[in-house]
């Protein structure tokens, strides 16, 4: 075993000589810094806090809120580095951004952004996403890039005869920092259809959004507004003078540094968690939750409720997408906190949300009879454009903590398997491997146990769950910089990052799966409820 000396030696060796990589991801709720070595351990980390903020009825970021919460994440993560090693950041080996998939941000000609930054929880496009839907013969959902853009055509707003570029968060970040308008093609499939087998947005599916809007007379055709696609282990651009200064404000970082082209938090969650190869598939568990599951044969059908996007190769996936998952559950764990405040046993949030999580599984296998909804926002898949979060209970069912937090947990996972039972009971999708990663899955065994009983599948966690997406680009990132001759993502992430890794593997328990079973049956029969709070409130 090497001793800690060498370790620290090697490590300092690896900064000062730039064998780095470095990834930047901006969540939901967070935005991640982590910088690893060479045999792709995190050396030191920084994150910032941020929310999203309902304006004029559109979720959305502030353009100052990006670059602040960049401009953070990186200091402390470049701090910790200085903390740790003694050594100032000057020199990275390569780097990536990721962020949030799809949304819509459209620019002028001179870089000007024409309306607030229009985030993916928004679910206001559902007229343009059934149009093109239909038009296509392909799944659009209201989030991606293309339903928001007709839809601004639909509605007639003045700035879209004057847009000149059209990206997502991650593609902006990447623009401003390179001057490259490009995406990794994960992320692009999230704002255009892509063909699998060219790995470029769709060409027919190109012609026929012209041909929507060509009595419109805008001067610019879609092709030459979207950002051009690149597949992982290609290069996206270099790190300018201009971008150095940007991202560093000490001024210390040197440009001129490799970026690998920019992806969305969907294939940073598949690289993290090794589940890019044919038959694999994870779940995102935090704000959203979403599954991703790599197909080897195209579906029979077109669905809804199925998403078709691509792994940063290129490579068909179908994706389950639920706008919500934890925020009501964080919701009554800060009131669980409050109460335990005012009792004067104040307790740190990451052991409330263990202790209750925990707890949860003592509750029976169909949560007693008790009812959640955690809508924060819409929900396509369930026919939602609003929510509201809402508990409900007869007056017979069994009321105590255990089956409380039990029904939260199961609420957080009902609208995911709802679509992931078409593409396992319709589809006959066979699927190895599911690994789970996210903020559900920090507190051992209880997110996998339910995500485990909610597939009725084996889930593995790997040790490295907690580094998220921003590990996850910064390994593309290394792969970008590091890969040989013809060595495939798939083969660098299972021979060079993941080989002598461990994961913990919860298998379905059946009295688990048939109470989830039982609740999901009266979740969708109590959707009606859902509505009439909607409605009403």
């Amino acid at each position: 075993m090497m001793e800690a000396g060498t370790i620290l030696s090697e490590r300092i060796d690896s900064l000062t000589e730039g064998r780095t990589a470095l990834g930047i991801e901006f969540g939901s709720t967070r935005i991640k810094a982590v910088l690893i070595d060479d045999t792709h351990t995190p050396l030191a980390a920084g994150s910032h806090d941020w929310e999203n903020r309902l304006e004029n009825q559109i979720w959305t970021y502030s353009l100052e809120d990006i670059w602040s919460g960049l401009q953070d994440s990186y200091r402390k993560m470049a701090e910790s580095v200085r903390q740790q090693y003694g050594v100032a950041l000057t020199r990275i080996g390569a780097m990536g951004f990721s962020g949030m998939m799809h949304g819509y941000m459209a620019f002028d000609e001179a870089g000007q952004l024409l309306v607030p930054f229009r985030t993916w929880r928004n679910t206001m496009t559902q007229d343009a996403a059934a149009r093109l839907t239909r038009e296509f013969g392909f799944q659009i959902p209201q989030r991606w890039s293309i339903a928001h853009l007709y839809q601004a055509v639909l509605n007639g707003e003045e700035h879209v005869g004057r847009i000149a570029y059209l990206t997502t968060l991650a593609g902006y970040i990447h623009w401003k920092l390179t001057g490259e308008k490009v995406l990794g093609i994960g992320e692009a499939s999230g704002m255009f259809p892509i063909d699998p087998e060219k790995k470029d947005y769709d060409a027919a599916m190109l012609d026929k959004f012209d041909a929507l809007t060509a009595q419109k007379g805008y001067p610019w055709k879609i092709r030459e507004i979207l950002p051009q696609v690149r597949v992982a282990g290609e290069e996206g651009g270099v790190l300018t003078e201009e971008g150095a200064a940007l991202l560093d404000e000490t001024g210390a970082l040197e440009a001129g540094i490799a970026v690998c082209p920019p992806e969305g938090d969907a294939g940073t969650g598949m690289t993290a968690t090794d589940s890019v190869a044919k038959r694999t598939g994870n779940v995102s568990a935090g704000t959203s939750v979403f599954s991703m599951v790599v197909l080897e044969k195209p579906l029979s059908a077109l669905h809804p409720e199925i998403d078709l996007v691509t792994t940063p190769c290129g490579d068909p996936v179908a994706m389950v997408h639920c706008n919500n998952c934890t925020s009501d559950l964080n919701a009554w764990v800060g009131l669980f906190s409050q109460f335990a405040t005012l009792l004067g046993e104040k307790r740190d949030a990451g052991e409330l949300f263990s202790l209750l999580y925990r707890k949860a599984l003592e509750g029976e296998p169909d949560c007693g009879g008790l009812m959640a909804f955690n809508y924060f926002s819409g929900e396509h898949i369930t026919g939602f454009e609003e929510g509201r979060p809402l508990f409900v209970r007869r007056p017979d069912s069994r009321f105590d903590l255990a089956n409380f937090m039990r029904a939260h947990l199961y609420s957080a996972l009902s609208t995911l398997k709802a679509g992931m039972d078409i593409l396992q009971k319709e589809e006959r999708i066979g699927v190895d491997r599911i690994t789970g990663h996210g903020g559900l899955f920090k507190t051992p065994q209880a997110g996998q146990r339910i995500l485990a009983a909610a597939l009725n599948a084996p889930v593995s966690v790997m040790e490295t769950a907690g580094e998220g997406g921003a590990w996850g680009i910064a390994l593309l990132a290394a792969y970008m910089r590091c890969k040989k001759e013809g060595e495939t993502l798939d083969e660098y992430l299972k021979e060079r990052v993941f080989a002598g890794r461990t994961a913990v593997c919860a298998e379905p328990d059946a009295r688990d799966v048939a109470g989830f079973d039982r609740f999901l049956e009266a979740y969708l029969r109590c959707l009606p409820v859902e509505r009439a709070a909607v409605d009403a409130l």
